[in-house]
């Protein structure tokens, strides 16, 4: 009986190969914008003919010399790696070698390129398989242009198979940006048929970008950590003759403050490791739980998060695209995480800018300059460039209470509102995370007519319940919270309604919160601040609600004139 295994084609190898990188004009994309990125560009410019499935990307990058252009398209060349032991180092973007090669199995292609310091550039065009079939000089600015035509023009189903032009134009779009995100410091320039599409302009840091790709945020929306933290105590890194500079991995994260941004879905919760965007499961929801129980019901937070980390900590051979990893010590880079988060939304020194607040006392400002006598208009209506006012913790002093409802808070830089209901309920409910203690009650708490479900319920959340007699149930142990509430009974007649054990704590923590129309003394508005201030998400309450308003200095001085030059024109 004859075999049925047989070796494939060389050709059928190759476009079974180009099928894994090359899938769709994003990818195509992708690929060459991360070559250039690998050049070092700082200036990027993508141009498309999405009916003619041509894409050209030009880059002010190092460029390549004769040599180089001649082996760039040749199968599995590449100037990243050398050896098996470098890909478990990998610096760059691109490392496979394939995309070019790939290309001249699906489409035309031409390379002009000329290196830094070179007097000349070469204009060298390729045939199937990466030979190079055309070669001439050609004036050129230092860098790299790369010219894919024709793209799929030998696989006439691939194209048929593709989504259309609109949604592959939205791949693409989508692709830049996140690879933008990754690389703030790069000019960017989109041309679709001869038209400028899109442009992103360079940003000192991702904070300062990302409201050109989310123009619904502002950057006050916005709070940027950076931290350099402590490779993993088993990384292969930590010898004796290691570089300081190696011990160390860096991470940048960008969140939207909850009181001021949130979303529908969580399209917004990106994470980036060392130059590209990935998917990684774990870490995405590490950044959803550390959000937990600071956002309104089905909203979802912005966040960024990129880390550069030593490349021996990550698997990159997880997908053809690269676009989902291994990760190694998962838990240590998972605890690094939740602490930078907890550090971008708590309340210090470090992180409060009167950039924060602008846009929200603006509209204050503006609402209550409709009832006055006078427009007005800021000479700097830049928040950014503003005096930076801090708050250190317990620096908060009380002054009043408003209504008996709202706590008038007094500092260096200005002035807060703090509502003292969900103030105090952020305190609790933290506190009730940490420490659930539930405490023997005596008499027992009788209830009447519960459900089977509701009796469930109850026992799941810790509590001791029995029958009492004819549809009557004894509650023996209550949340310590509650021992001295005179409403205990329907405290826990609603923690019986359902949920699990954090939303039970909402609700004993909600239902224990100083009352709003409570009047308070100095010292007990001056020890809810201090508590509060110390509080893991002083920003917003359990349910998602923002906790406090703040009033700069700055923007009241604008406000009452104080800028103006007192003078003749006063009357004086």
């Amino acid at each position: 009986m004859a075999s049925t295994i047989q070796a494939l084609p060389t050709e059928v190898v190759y476009l079974i190969t180009a099928g894994e990188v090359i899938d769709s004009l994003a990818s195509v994309v992708r690929e060459l914008v991360e070559n250039s990125l690998d050049a070092g560009a700082t200036r990027i410019v993508v141009s498309l003919w999405p009916q003619q499935w041509r894409i050209r990307v030009a880059d002010n990058g190092c460029g390549m010399n004769l040599d180089d252009l001649q082996q760039a398209a040749t199968a599995h060349s590449t100037s990243k790696i050398r050896s098996s032991a470098d890909l478990w180092k990998i610096n760059s973007l691109g490392f496979r070698g394939e995309a070019l090669h790939s290309l001249t199995t699906l489409a035309d292609l031409e390379i002009l390129s000329r290196p830094l310091g070179g007097k000349l550039g070469w204009r060298i065009i390729y045939g199937d398989g990466g030979k190079v079939v055309q070669i001439e000089a050609t004036a050129i600015a230092p860098g790299t242009v790369v010219t894919v035509s024709h793209l799929f023009g030998n696989c006439s189903s691939r194209r048929q198979g593709l989504p259309t032009t609109a949604q592959q134009m939205k791949a693409v779009q989508a692709a830049i940006q996140q690879i933008a995100l990754c690389h703030p410091h790069v000019t960017w320039q989109i041309w679709q048929n001869d038209r400028q599409w899109f442009t992103i302009c360079p940003a000192a840091t991702t904070g300062q970008l990302l409201p050109q790709i989310l123009p619904q945020v502002r950057q006050g929306d916005l709070q940027e950590v950076k931290l350099e933290i402590p490779n993993p105590l088993n990384s292969s890194l930590l010898t004796p003759n290691s570089s300081l500079l190696t011990q160390h991995s860096a991470l940048n994260l960008v969140v939207g403050l909850p009181d001021r941004c949130h979303r529908h879905r969580p399209d917004w919760v990106r994470v980036a490791i060392n130059g590209r965007m990935v998917k990684t499961p774990e870490l995405e929801q590490t950044i959803l739980s550390a959000f937990h129980r600071t956002l309104p019901r089905d909203r979802y937070p912005i966040c960024f998060l990129h880390l550069a980390i030593s490349p021996d900590q990550i698997n990159w051979n997880r997908n053809p695209a690269k676009t989902e990893i291994y990760l190694n010590e998962i838990i240590y880079w998972q605890e690094q995480i939740t602490q930078a988060i907890n550090q971008a939304l708590s309340i210090s020194s470090s992180n409060l800018k009167e950039a924060v607040h602008t846009t929200r006392v603006s509209k204050l400002l503006k609402a209550a300059e409709a009832k006055g006598g006078y427009n007005f208009n800021p000479q700097n209506p830049n928040p950014c460039t503003d005096a930076i006012n801090r708050v250190s913790p317990n620096s908060l002093k009380a002054v009043a209470q408003v209504s008996n409802t709202y706590i008038v808070a007094e500092h260096s830089g200005g002035m807060w509102l703090v509502e003292q209901h969900i103030a105090h309920e952020r305190v609790l409910y933290e506190q009730l995370c940490d420490d659930w203690q539930l405490v023997p009650v005596e008499p027992p708490i009788i209830l009447y007519q519960l459900s089977l479900a509701q009796v469930s319920q109850l026992q799941r959340i810790g509590l001791e319940i029995e029958p009492f007699g004819e549809q009557l149930w004894a509650v023996r142990n209550i949340p310590a919270p509650l021992q001295q509430r005179d409403d205990c009974a329907e405290a826990i007649l609603e923690l019986s309604w359902g949920g699990d054990l954090q939303t039970a704590q909402v609700a004993v923590a909600c239902r224990s919160a100083i009352r709003n129309g409570t009047p308070m003394n100095q010292q007990e508005m001056q020890t809810l601040l201090d508590n509060w201030q110390r509080t893991r998400n002083p920003r917003t309450c359990p349910h998602g609600r923002p906790i406090y308003l703040s009033l700069e200095e700055s923007a009241l001085a604008r406000f009452f004139r104080r800028n103006w030059v007192i003078g003749k024109s006063h009357g004086i």
